[in-house]
């Protein structure tokens, strides 16, 4: 009988252990809620850990990661240049009867293009008049002589090496929009031109259009920088200098040296380009 009693004691009764789960189910929901909160909204969110140090807290930031944040934007333009070159738009397809009162622009934070910003729209008659940005509607970025065989070759030695000959960038260019990852070779066209600037009005002007194309989050190509890079040049975006772009240029070199590069070298646009320039040099 003793034991009797004594399992009864640590008998847990159907009605509590359900209350229970429901407890934890409601708390588990609502950090779930305040997490897709923090987010959406970019701010840090608080974090209690378990323990001894259960009063410390700490404050996670959840903004989204740019390369998840450009891939889904790359898509989307994507599709959007598709349906331009068929001749209609997205929100058509769906309705042949009406036209899209809220027109192709991606808004600030949304990526679906369900509506229109002006300040897109005024960004795209200003950098029709000011954009000094590489020429996207050529082959190549550059105007240089066919690359030799000892060219090609140094190139798989090092990304420096290709970065340094004109049709080495031409070549990794043209590989980086299959990949929809043309943008960081643009940028860094773009910072190394602007680092040569030296009037103080053509810098500030060349400052904005880089800012504005490849830096706001606004942008179709906005590159991919942490939060460091990216809080230092807002602070300094006001009273810019040659030398603002330095830390994002070396980031966004090192991001095509370790992603990009490697993918390169395997691609069968540089091993074609490498065996037609060694059959032709053998041929001779």
């Amino acid at each position: 009988m003793s034991c009797v009693r004594t399992a009864k004691q640590w008998e847990i009764r159907p009605t509590s252990a359900v209350r229970g789960i429901r407890h934890t189910q409601a708390l588990m929901w609502r950090r779930i809620r305040g997490l897709a909160r923090s987010c959406r909204s970019g701010a840090g969110c608080p974090v209690a850990y378990p323990g001894p140090d259960a009063e410390e807290q700490e404050t996670v930031c959840l903004e989204p990661m740019g390369s998840e944040r450009m891939e889904m934007r790359k898509r989307q333009m994507s599709v959007q240049q598709e349906s331009s070159a068929r001749g209609t738009a997205p929100a058509q397809q769906d309705q042949p009867g009406q036209a899209n009162p809220r027109g192709s622009n991606a808004c600030c934070f949304c990526w679906c293009c369900c509506c229109s910003c002006s300040w897109n729209e005024d960004r795209d008659e200003r950098n029709r008049k000011a954009s000094y940005d590489v020429r996207e509607g050529t082959a190549d970025c550059e105007d240089c002589p066919k690359p030799t065989l000892e060219e090609v070759r140094a190139w798989g030695q090092s990304f420096d090496k290709l970065m340094c000959c004109p049709a080495g960038r031409n070549s990794f260019r043209q590989f980086l929009r299959t990949e929809f990852s043309e943008e960081n070779m643009l940028f860094w066209l773009a910072c190394e031109e602007f680092c040569k600037e030296t009037n103080k009005s053509a810098i500030e002007e060349k400052a904005r259009v880089i800012y504005e194309d490849y830096i706001s989050i606004l942008s179709p190509k906005e590159v991919s920088l942490d939060s460091r890079v990216r809080e230092s040049i807002n602070r300094n975006i006001q009273e810019p200098t040659s030398h603002t772009f330095d830390d994002a240029q070396l980031q966004i070199y090192t991001l095509m040296q370790r992603d990009s590069y490697p993918r390169f070298m395997n691609s069968p646009a540089y091993k074609n380009l490498l065996n037609t320039l060694s059959e032709q040099s053998s041929e001779s």
